[in-house]
């Protein structure tokens, strides 16, 4: 698949998720399979671009191509001169946010809020398009809710303004992520339109994501939440896909070494005190799995240092790695 002169291969997208998708999450998802990942959701309000918060959401410093870049907001206007902006720190993607159902987001008229009035989503996408020399993406829901589905009739909308590349998550903006997500709605835009179609929604696992891409012939598949405490998947479905065999799992001395990676690369892009308050939420997705981790995450997350929270970490796996009942210390 390619995405203008970009190849997307594999065709496993990480889909940009706010408070997730940061560049150390989005470097270890290329490195362990991911074919694109998408930066979190940066808003298109000048007045917030230099807060430490965005200065890090528009860090794509030594991130390898394509860097795509998700922008996020209701005036036209704003968002194309938020394309240009971001298009100037190097992004070589832009993506328009029409499906976050974030009641923040939605109140303010953005994100998926959007889909409930296909005129300003045509000015905003024709804006943007022709702001920008860089391929523009766009990602939507199946509709506003069950009565409002839409998506269908955006997507003819996208691919008339110039979108480059359209990203479904199966499921209505008052549905969240509650339910199952349907793939009909995604395949019936499929078969309507020239541009590629990447899937989203409960894609888990390498024969889900066979499945996904039969059912509905789209182009790639989009993973978000599955990748959480999990970012060896976007290799477990690539190999899958190119092989039709499965896997092994990692082993606890291959999770060890990433989780420890990660931190790391956490550590030194925030610095040490953020660093290691953003890495607690990963700890508990990599540790999610194992009944005796509820003790071990007690414990790291009273970690106030990067080294104390490497140390434990490493101890917790090591012992585990070995057959050993892991010891966990009372405080860290």
């Amino acid at each position: 698949m390619f995405i203008g002169p970009h190849p997307i291969e594999p065709k496993l997208v990480l889909a940009p998720m706010a408070g997730v998708t940061d560049k150390p999450f989005r470097q270890l998802c290329k490195r362990l399979g991911a074919g694109l990942a998408v930066s979190e959701m940066t808003t298109s309000d000048p007045r917030f671009w230099n807060t430490r918060k965005s200065v890090h959401r528009m860090d794509h410093a030594g991130e390898p191509d394509p860097v795509s870049v998700q922008i996020a907001g209701t005036d036209p206007a704003v968002m194309a001169e938020a394309a240009r902006h971001n298009a100037g720190q190097g992004a070589q993607l832009i993506d328009i946010n029409m499906g976050c159902p974030a009641k923040k987001v939605c109140n303010a008229w953005a994100g998926s809020a959007l889909m409930q009035d296909e005129a300003l989503v045509a000015r905003i996408l024709e804006a943007v398009v022709a702001a920008v020399d860089v391929p523009v993406t766009l990602k939507i829901r199946t509709g506003w809710n069950a009565d409002n589905r839409n998506a269908p009739a955006i997507a003819r909308i996208a691919q008339e303004s110039g979108i480059a590349a359209l990203a479904v998550h199966g499921r209505t903006r008052d549905q969240h992520y509650t339910g199952q997500a349907e793939y009909d709605t995604i395949a019936a835009i499929k078969a309507d339109l020239r541009i590629p179609v990447i899937a989203n929604g409960d894609i888990d696992s390498p024969r889900k994501a066979l499945e996904v891409l039969r059912h509905t012939g789209a182009d790639a598949v989009m993973i978000g939440r599955a990748a959480q405490g999990r970012p060896w998947i976007f290799g477990e479905i690539a190999h899958f896909l190119a092989t039709g065999d499965e896997l092994p799992p990692p082993s606890l001395a291959q999770v060890r070494d990433i989780l420890l990676g990660h931190l790391h690369a956490l550590h030194g892009f925030y610095g040490e005190q953020a660093g290691v308050r953003i890495a607690r939420k990963h700890l508990g997705w990599y540790a999610k799995d194992r009944p005796e981790n509820r003790a071990f995450l007690a414990v790291v997350n009273r970690a106030d240092g990067a080294e104390a929270q490497l140390r434990l970490t490493r101890d917790y796996f090591d012992a585990l790695a070995t057959g050993v009942a892991a010891e966990v210390p009372a405080a860290a």
